[in-house]
């Protein structure tokens, strides 16, 4: 079954990540959870997560909860290996031509976003896009080894229009796009790979664009 999320408009053009979580909050932006554990065989661990997303014409607001045993941040720059860490993830084709975004997020706010038709041949943002995006982890920055894992941690980020680089006359209002969110953990000591929408693959794979779920835009 496919999923499909509505995404609500929010009156506030000059917000930063600091206010994410409040401005979510007062306009009540529900939470979803990313709760497809699509290959429990292979992975059974399933960390409590949860995502909301609300645009304000100008940008992306989305904010990640997560509830695991261990985080790991590795990747210490921008565009390097999040996945590798304790990353949450979001996929979003916005226009029917084939391309989709990856925007990739450590817990310590490494960011990886690139742009393609595949897994291969995808096209990096450019680096002074990606160092650009205001975000905030909860846990701070820096390079960091496994370990314990608070009761919650979080994660905000505003994703300006200017981030989809190959898109750009986009506009979100009344955009229907396609995509899918995840959350990962590729080398933990108990790996992970869960999903917003279900995922229908003999393995663990996130360039599915064929599962990705419905996103309206307000």
């Amino acid at each position: 079954m496919t999923k499909e999320l509505k995404i609500s408009r929010i009156e506030n053009s000059n917000v930063d990540s600091s206010e994410v979580h409040e401005l979510l909050d007062k306009n009540r932006i529900p939470w979803n959870g990313i709760d497809c554990n699509n290959w429990a065989d292979g992975y059974p661990y399933r960390p409590a997560v949860a995502f909301r997303v609300a645009h304000n014409g100008k940008a992306l607001l989305v904010e990640y909860e997560v509830r695991e045993e261990t985080v790991r941040a590795m990747a210490d720059r921008n565009n390097d290996r999040p996945w590798e860490d304790s990353c949450c993830e979001f996929f979003i084709a916005p226009v029917d031509d084939g391309l989709y975004y990856n925007i990739e997020c450590n817990c310590h706010g490494a960011l990886l976003v690139a742009c393609g038709k595949g897994r291969e041949g995808r096209v990096q943002a450019p680096m002074i896009l990606v160092d650009s995006i205001d975000r905030l982890s909860s846990l701070g920055e820096g390079k960091m080894d496994e370990r314990p894992a608070p009761k919650v941690w979080t994660l905000s980020l505003i994703l300006p229009k200017r981030l989809f680089f190959k898109h750009p006359s986009l506009s979100f209002e009344g955009l229907h796009a396609k995509g899918n969110f995840y959350k990962c953990g590729d080398m933990l000591s108990k790996p992970h790979f869960l999903s917003w929408n279900p995922i229908d693959t003999p393995s663990p794979d996130f360039h599915v664009p064929a599962s990705f779920g419905l996103l309206t835009f307000e």
